[in-house]
């Protein structure tokens, strides 16, 4: 493999420690009175990652606002989350700014989620080189192959739930793909989609195991039990439905070729340094001092 690929689920570890921290009311606010929690905790968060995985090229996918194609698809697709704190809100800029004066190329696009936009670079540089993810979203497991690996937060700034080709098909008996189908069966209450009512995780795993999609499972409806059946029929526009919006859409348009060029990391440990006494970020800077020397 020529490259090292990693891509990073921004907003994800942004939200992960604006929360960490909020909760306690820390939110470490700059001269300016900005507050800089997320940011610090980003920053942490990706050069622990830079470290372990030392990788050629590095990309921070993004979401560009809360509308997408799938809210044409679905008018109630994650509108029943809240307003973001206003501690978080210039956040948002910032945070895309420092990804930049470190080197890292951010990536979004408008009617597109991050998740898209990973989904995308990972199917198509995996074809030629090994891909790692970041993130904090189990969506992602769909786009896992045996070029992609997907690192699932979990404690602190390197602890992580790694999932290869190898561990998510003896963990779910499945192929990644499938989760969609999976995922079309219990529906997922954060993105407010509904799936069929009455079937969870349990069930919907196990009826992907028989009969490999949703669409086999409408075809051999009668095989089902009484219970099955009806709740299936009952819900089936939905169960539909969900299994488009659970799909990562993997054709966004991008410039592939381009990006890669771009994404070819060489920032140092000297300049990080620089840029978070710049800009007051004093706790990421005494971490990045004290483990990267």
């Amino acid at each position: 493999m020529a490259n090292r690929i990693l891509l990073v689920d921004g907003m994800a570890l942004l939200f992960r420690h604006f929360y960490a921290t909020s909760i306690h009311k820390q939110f470490m606010r700059n001269s300016a009175g900005i507050p800089t929690n997320g940011v610090q905790g980003f920053v942490r968060h990706v050069f622990t990652a830079l470290k372990d995985i030392e990788p050629t090229h590095v990309a921070v996918c993004w979401d560009m606002g809360q509308q997408t194609f799938r809210n044409d698809m679905f008018t109630g697709y994650k509108q029943n989350r809240p307003a973001p704190p206003e501690e978080l809100i210039p956040q948002f800029d910032f945070v895309k700014e420092i990804s930049d004066q470190f080197g890292f190329v951010n990536v979004g696009v408008t009617n597109y989620e991050a998740d898209d936009v990973i989904g995308t670079l990972a199917q198509h540089y995996s074809e030629t080189d090994e891909v790692f993810v970041i993130t904090g979203d189990r969506d992602i497991l769909q786009c896992i192959n045996q070029n992609v690996e997907i690192w699932l937060t979990k404690k602190g700034f390197n602890i992580y739930n790694r999932y290869t080709l190898d561990r998510f098909t003896d963990e779910y008996g499945l192929q990644p793909k499938q989760l969609i189908d999976v995922k079309a069966f219990m529906g997922d209450t954060a993105d407010g989609y509904p799936g069929v009512k009455g079937i969870g995780e349990k069930t919907a795993i196990k009826l992907i195991q028989q009969h490999g999609s949703v669409e086999n499972v409408i075809n051999a409806i009668d095989q089902l039990t009484v219970g099955q059946r009806n709740k299936i029929e009952n819900d089936m526009d939905n169960l539909k439905i969900s299994k488009s919006l659970a799909a990562i859409h993997t054709e966004v348009p991008l410039n592939l070729q381009q990006l890669l060029t771009d994404m070819q990391f060489g920032t140092t440990l000297t300049n990080a340094l620089n840029i978070c006494q710049q800009h007051e970020l004093h706790v990421s800077q005494k971490y990045l001092a004290t483990h990267f020397k």
